[in-house]
């Protein structure tokens, strides 16, 4: 007989993670890291269980306007500009816990970083002497 070549299930305790929509501090408990384990999930959970719920019940709303229509709905989120500090509305559900900047603060920043630092070579043909 040949041994199978498994590694043994790891011995999981208990980790507090802080949640990256509301901040607050949840428990991935060993149960639920078996769970991932089991599942072969490399990540842990980055949201705790209400953040989760509204997470999913908003993308099973978009699901759900997308399936009677075709079509993707215009969403306008009022939220407050991580740079200045006012309040302004976006095009899109801000996640991940990335700051959200208001117009002239997204301008601003977009000039002071340059899309390309290689300098543009335009091609000269050799000239006939």
């Amino acid at each position: 007989m040949e041994a199978e070549d498994k590694t043994p299930d790891p011995a999981f305790e208990d980790i507090h993670l802080a949640c990256i929509e509301c901040g607050v501090p949840f428990v991935f408990t060993a149960g639920e890291q078996q769970f991932f384990f089991d599942k072969g999930l490399k990540n842990p959970p980055k949201r705790c269980k209400p953040c989760k719920t509204r997470k999913n019940e908003r993308f099973n709303q978009l699901l759900s306007m997308m399936a009677t229509d075709g079509s993707r709905p215009r969403i306008q989120v009022e939220v407050e500009c991580a740079e200045c500090g006012i309040q302004t509305t976006v095009p899109f559900l801000p996640t991940q816990g990335r700051p959200v900047l208001c117009r002239d603060c997204f301008v601003r920043a977009r000039v002071a970083v340059p899309v390309c630092a290689k300098p543009v070579v335009k091609y000269l043909p050799p000239t006939a002497a």
